[in-house]
């Protein structure tokens, strides 16, 4: 039986999860949780086999949990499941720990599919990401300005461009208004760029706007 910590901070979601696990003979909820902090409380506390982290929490993002989760568990596999495109996220998720990244919009079967892979100790990809990641690893020129950028800046990125102001940043990533503000002159300077404006029209055109 392969036992599946939930993490998602929407219950729609997570009662979608649990319906597919119930109806699938090898998987059993080990325990869900409804934030970063709740999911490595529950990850610290239980016993689980694959863990299902959700990108976007409300306290903590789903990289940073990934992160932590894999230097206490190194060996738990880590699935990771967003409503952003594989393009956004996936690529930096994998090189953080993830065993595998999942879309929401993905099938029920590949989903059932991805955890019992990763459970396995294989990783998981779709092809199109099996494709972009050959691509990286090729040193791959045409690659967009944000890929360059460290975890940290591409989720400062993501939020200037959302039009979420500094303080409301600072907040949602737990740090203080002066760290966010080195973070965003350091993304300015990689990428060329000179203001809000030039960053938020970038991220715009590359889609990185929820």
């Amino acid at each position: 039986m392969i036992r599946v910590l939930i993490a998602d901070d929407h219950a729609i979601v997570r009662q979608g999860l649990k319906l597919i696990l119930s109806e699938t003979s090898d998987m059993s909820v080990a325990g869900e949780a409804d934030s970063g902090l709740h999911a490595l409380k529950l990850a610290r506390e239980g016993k689980w086999d694959v863990a299902l982290l959700d990108i976007s929490m409300p306290d903590k993002n789903g990289i940073d949990v990934l992160k932590i989760i894999k230097g206490e568990f190194p060996k738990q596999p880590v699935l990771m499941l967003s409503m952003h495109p594989e393009e956004h996220y996936a690529i930096r998720a994998l090189k953080a720990g993830a065993s595998g990244y999942l879309t929401k919009q993905s099938a029920p079967a590949l989903l059932v599919t991805a955890i019992r892979q990763v459970a396995s100790g294989r990783k998981y990809v779709s092809p199109e990401l099996a494709e972009k990641l050959a691509s990286t690893l090729g040193g791959d020129t045409d690659r967009p300005l944000h890929e360059n950028l460290s975890d940290r800046e591409y989720q400062v990125l993501c939020l200037i461009a959302s039009g979420k102001p500094l303080s409301e940043i600072a907040e949602t990533l737990s740090l203080s208004a002066k760290t966010v503000s080195v973070y965003r002159a350091r993304l300015l300077e990689k990428m060329n760029l000179k203001n809000n404006a030039e960053l938020t029209h970038y991220g715009i055109k590359h889609q990185l706007v929820e």
